[in-house]
């Protein structure tokens, strides 16, 4: 690397939600970034994509809820596993408890403007061509020559990703098997002979629905005739000789808003970190979109990473803060993977699969179990393995109601907190990064937690020594 300081503390490759959603994350803590993205323009074509209530928690956090359920469409939080039609279970831990659909052209363009509100640059047009590490920083070369020099980067560019080939990590799984088309178009007939024929076929042929958005306009989701270059968008023609090869009409389907093809691809990168590079969303992990949860987990690792590497930057973080990404988000992700892994196989119009679907639907009749699946999509049943405690310990806390509102409220600066019901502890030297409620009449049933800035659960109890080693543990030295 060249003499002098690095321009920038942080790069992250690619201003998806995920590059967006980290770049105002370590903003919140004075990092200096930079996120180059490779396409000039923002996607046109106008997908609708699935907020889980666990990215709602996320968002609300920050206070950006109410900026994002603006342009959304609140649905139940139902009917994601494998499409099997169950209704949401009751009292389901959340204040969020909904799915919020939105276009993705819209959350982009809302967590790319929060980042740069916070003071992020961004950069379009700007390809990653070349990555070297030394001991004191990262230089990213660009397609055009421009050489940039930060203390770590990111690739947070998708499942195709530049950065991580350049590490030369590996992305065991999978290889696309099958492939599926999915489009937003209008039909050119009545909507009750849509909705007939598709209850129909739906009968044994689950990978398929059309869903009205309004006015005349679907939501089209068909099985592709083959498997093709995913690079290659499919046709109107494509979906009107699939459509009548499923149904036995093409629904006079016509005016498409976006076509694509998705395959069920399933791969998970061995390593999230090799040095001072690491890698966030789909770069690490991908997998066939059922139940909608990849938009989410990528945004979740954002939250998981953003804390910890504006730790490392700022020089407070304890020596194995950031390898703590990897141990926490890794298993999330395999656990991903293996539920859409199941879900295919409850998709699949084979006898066996049907079977095996009946025994499902039968089972979630449990409230029990469709509560298990139902947290599992939407990611509020993720506990990081935080050491032997109470089952709090290392799981999400909700939004509770405490003195001065709710929780999520005192979240905002992405700051850890001290919720003290006894009123007996402190945060101590750790005051420059860890807020301090004393409140007795909080929503708790413990004496008291501290909660990490991305909203989980590091410590239970009410002895002060004991509290202490976590700060030390989770936020490093206290200052003098």
């Amino acid at each position: 690397m060249a003499d002098g300081p690095p321009a920038f503390d942080v790069i992250i490759a690619g201003c998806g939600p995920t590059g967006a959603m980290l770049a105002a994350e370590l903003r919140l803590h004075d990092v200096r970034v930079l996120v180059l993205e490779r396409e000039t323009e923002p996607v046109s074509f106008v997908r609708i994509v699935g907020l889980h209530i666990r990215s709602l928690e996320l968002l609300a956090m920050r206070g950006l809820l109410d900026r994002v359920l603006a342009h959304g469409r609140r649905r139940p939080a139902a009917g994601f596993f494998a499409a099997i039609a169950k209704p949401a279970p009751k009292g389901l831990d959340s204040a969020y408890a909904y799915l919020l659909g939105i276009p993705q052209p819209v959350i982009v363009r809302l967590l790319e403007d929060h980042a740069i509100e916070r003071g992020a640059q961004v950069r379009r047009g700007c390809a990653v061509v070349g990555v070297e590490q030394a001991a004191e920083g990262v230089t990213v070369e660009l397609a055009d020559g421009e050489r940039l020099r930060s203390r770590y980067l990111v690739g947070c560019d998708g499942g195709r990703s530049t950065v991580r080939k350049l590490l030369g990590v590996g992305f065991p799984g999978e290889p696309t098997r099958r492939q599926t088309l999915m489009g937003e178009m209008k039909v050119g007939v009545p909507s009750e002979e849509v909705a007939a024929r598709v209850a129909e076929i739906r009968e044994t042929q689950h990978p398929f629905w059309m869903r009205p958005f309004g006015s005349d306009v679907y939501s089209v989701v068909v099985p592709a005739a083959g498997v093709s270059d995913r690079a290659e968008p499919p046709t109107l023609d494509d979906f009107r000789q699939q459509l009548r090869a499923v149904a036995g009409t093409d629904f006079g389907v016509h005016s498409p808003r976006w076509m694509s093809r998705f395959g069920d691809a399933t791969r998970l990168a061995e390593r999230y970190r090799v040095g001072r590079v690491l890698l966030a969303g789909d770069a690490a992990h991908i997998h066939p979109p059922i139940g909608g949860q990849g938009l989410n987990l990528g945004v979740q690792d954002a939250f998981n990473l953003g804390w910890k590497l504006a730790a490392q930057v700022r020089g407070w973080a304890p020596e194995t803060l950031l390898d703590t990404y990897q141990a926490e988000r890794h298993p999330v992700a395999a656990d991903v993977l293996d539920n859409t892994r199941a879900q295919t196989v409850l998709l699949s119009d084979e006898p066996g699969a049907r079977a095996l679907r009946l025994l499902f639907a039968e089972l979630m009749d449990f409230d029990e179990v469709n509560r298990h699946l139902i947290e599992k999509i939407a990611g509020t049943g993720i506990r990081y393995d935080l050491g032997a405690g109470p089952d709090l310990l290392g799981r999400r806390l909700r939004d509770i109601e405490v003195r001065q509102g709710h929780l999520y409220g005192l979240l905002h600066r992405g700051r850890g907190l001290l919720l003290d019901r006894t009123g007996r502890l402190t945060v101590g030297g750790w005051s420059d990064r860890v807020d301090h409620l004393a409140d007795h009449t909080a929503a708790l049933d413990v004496p008291g937690v501290l909660v990490r800035p991305d909203g989980h659960v590091a410590w239970i109890g009410d002895d002060q020594r004991d509290l202490d080693d976590h700060l030390s543990r989770w936020f490093g030295e206290p200052a003098r």
